[in-house]
């Protein structure tokens, strides 16, 4: 409970907190919840900021299962279809695989934020949250992701507010 209670702590916006005890209330006391457990008419305020991937034979063919129509603003193309190995991650290649490799090996729900998430999107911040789930209570078979971006320099020292900048990165 207490290392639940300081994860939340370091999420960033009052949204990311939302699908966070979204997420923790569909595991109910497990440790993750299955796909199955979620709900995307609960979560419809979200879903454009939702990725769904689909961990198959290991982390390089992980697909896109879908992408929310804002995900595409981040990365600036279509995920959907998608196999992780096949992005153009940049210099960011390294860190996205400990990100995926840590949360598949070792369940656990993980943020962060990155400046150029991806090759060609290096003027703006993604504020990530990567959530996983099981169908089997053990193994991590799919990632829930939510994304939002803002322009690099546009964080003010306050609580962000993920409405504050949508428009801006979208503009």
């Amino acid at each position: 409970m207490t290392s639940e209670l300081a994860f939340r702590a370091q999420l960033i916006t009052r949204e990311q907190r939302q699908v966070y005890d979204y997420w923790r209330s569909c595991a109910q006391h497990r440790l993750m919840p299955a796909r199955s457990d979620l709900d995307p008419m609960a979560m419809r305020h979200y879903l454009p900021d939702i990725c769904l991937i689909d961990i198959l034979d290991g982390l390089p063919d992980a697909v896109v299962r879908l992408a929310g129509t804002r995900v595409r603003s981040v990365y600036g193309f279509e995920l959907t279809g998608k196999c992780l190995g096949d992005l153009e991650w940049g210099e960011k290649a390294g860190y996205w695989r400990a990100v995926y490799r840590r949360l598949v090996e070792k369940s656990v729900p993980l943020q962060g934020a990155v400046q150029g998430p991806i090759r060609r999107r290096e003027h703006i911040t993604l504020f990530w949250l990567r959530l996983p789930l099981s169908d089997d209570g053990q193994t991590v078979n799919k990632v829930l992701c939510y994304d939002f971006a803002v322009p690099n320099g546009a964080i003010r020292p306050a609580s962000v507010e993920v409405s504050d900048m949508k428009q801006a990165v979208n503009s």
